[in-house]
C-alpha cells in the first residue's frame, strides 16, 4: 500500500527540524519544545527528563545519575542568569505527553497539539 503525501512531507519537515535542533540546542524531540523558557538549552538533556528544575541530587555541578556529565539544570541556571532570563525558570511546565515524543514541536505548533509555551493541549475525547 502506497502512503499519503502527507507522510513524507511530515517525515521531511522531522528531520529538517532534527538537522537545525539537535546540533544547535542537543535536542531531544519531546515534541513539545521549551527552550525559550530554559535559556535555550534542551532540559530533556536530563537523564531523568526533568522539566522543571534539578533532582536535588546534583553535586559540584555534576549529574547524580551520571558524575560524568554536568548537570543540565546547572547549564540552564548560568546561561539564564547571563542572558537575564531567571524569572523565566519559575515557570511550572506541565508532565510531558508521551504521544509527542520523537514528533516535531512546529508541527505540533501549528496544529494546536502544543501550545506557544510547549505546553501539550489536551485534546477532548469524543464519544
Amino acid at each position: 500500500m502506497q502512503r499519503p503525501l502527507k507522510y513524507y512531507f511530515y517525515r521531511l519537515f522531522v528531520l529538517f527540524e532534527r538537522a537545525v535542533k539537535v546540533p544547535i540546542f542537543d535536542c531531544r524531540m519531546c515534541g513539545q519544545c521549551i527552550v525559550r523558557t530554559t535559556a535555550f538549552t534542551c532540559p530533556m538533556r536530563c537523564p531523568k527528563m526533568l522539566r522543571n528544575g534539578p533532582c536535588g541530587g546534583a553535586m559540584n555541578g555534576r549529574c547524580e545519575t551520571d558524575p560524568t556529565m554536568p548537570c543540565v539544570w546547572v547549564l540552564i541556571h548560568r546561561r539564564a542568569e547571563w542572558l537575564g532570563t531567571l524569572q523565566k525558570l519559575e515557570t511550572i511546565q506541565p508532565s510531558i505527553d508521551w504521544s509527542l515524543f520523537d514528533t516535531a514541536s512546529w508541527i505540533n505548533l501549528v496544529t494546536g497539539k502544543i501550545d506557544i509555551y510547549g505546553h501539550p493541549v489536551r485534546q477532548e475525547e469524543k464519544p
